[in-house]
């Protein structure tokens, strides 16, 4: 059975942060996530996610050290000089995740950096993988990697191709390092929705949907969510299927919709 988890970072946004992890249980999902650390009052999230017995699905690796985290936005994974940085924000960011209990780190690569090969950045990525893997490993924390539309949303991106994202993942062969299927950012870039997900279940660690165009619900495009959800149900997949979008109708109206949508 499908496993949904709200982003509460777009769905629920007229609340105070917090509240929306009530107002996520109230709606009957198992699990919520977020973005980066930055910001946050992580001990009030600690706190709301114990008392409403609501796990966290992730969140997004980063840094509260605002000079760390602008350290990282600036080298990423594709910076191979940047592995010290990488390696500092993995360690702060599993500590945390093991804390606050969350399955799964969410992982950006960085921005392409335009003097270096597409290939001194690809293996860049994965060295940085393969020593943040043991970490991961040893703190039962999954780092799911997340390829991005470049044409509508992520302009400059280094990983736009769920085609190469496979192939990292499979090249750190880490169980605790899998990739993130973002549905919606998967259809903008290459389609195939249903044979991709299908043929490579195995290495994905996390899904996140929202319809296209407008990155609204599911629904409310031109990706046939009822197929590809049930698609995903029948791999055996007992991951989260994150929701990642704007509401078009009210939150709530929305949620109920997604549910209805993947059998629940």
């Amino acid at each position: 059975m499908i496993k949904l988890s709200a982003c509460i970072e777009m769905i629920f946004r007229e609340l105070d942060f917090c509240d929306r992890i009530a107002a996520v249980k109230q709606a009957g999902l198992p699990a919520f996530e977020f973005w980066g650390l930055g910001g946050k009052d992580l001990e009030a999230i600690e706190k709301a996610s114990k008392q409403h017995e609501l796990p966290i699905a992730g969140f997004t690796m980063s840094s509260i050290d605002p000079e760390l985290a602008g350290l990282w936005q600036k080298s990423g994974l594709v910076d191979p000089d940047g592995h010290d940085i990488a390696l500092k924000v993995a360690q702060e960011s599993i500590a945390i995740a093991q804390k606050l209990n969350a399955k799964n780190i969410i992982v950006t690569v960085g921005q392409e950096i335009k003097d270096l090969s597409r290939s001194i950045q690809h293996d860049s990525i994965i060295e940085n993988l393969k020593m943040m893997a043991p970490l991961a490993e040893r703190a039962g924390v999954t780092l799911v990697v997340e390829p991005l539309n470049i044409a509508v949303n992520h302009k400059g991106y280094y990983l736009y191709s769920s085609a190469e994202g496979f192939d990292i993942i499979r090249a750190v062969g880490s169980p605790n390092v899998k990739l993130l299927y973002d549905i919606y950012h998967q259809q903008v870039t290459e389609g195939n929705l249903i044979q991709t997900i299908t043929e490579n279940i195995e290495l994905i660690g996390h899904f996140h949907v929202a319809d296209v165009p407008g990155r609204h619900e599911p629904g409310t495009g031109e990706i046939n969510y009822a197929n590809v959800l049930k698609a995903i149900d029948e791999t055996g997949y007992n991951g989260y299927v994150g929701l990642e979008y704007a509401p078009k109708a009210s939150a709530l109206e929305s949620l109920q919709k997604v549910k209805a949508l993947a059998g629940l």
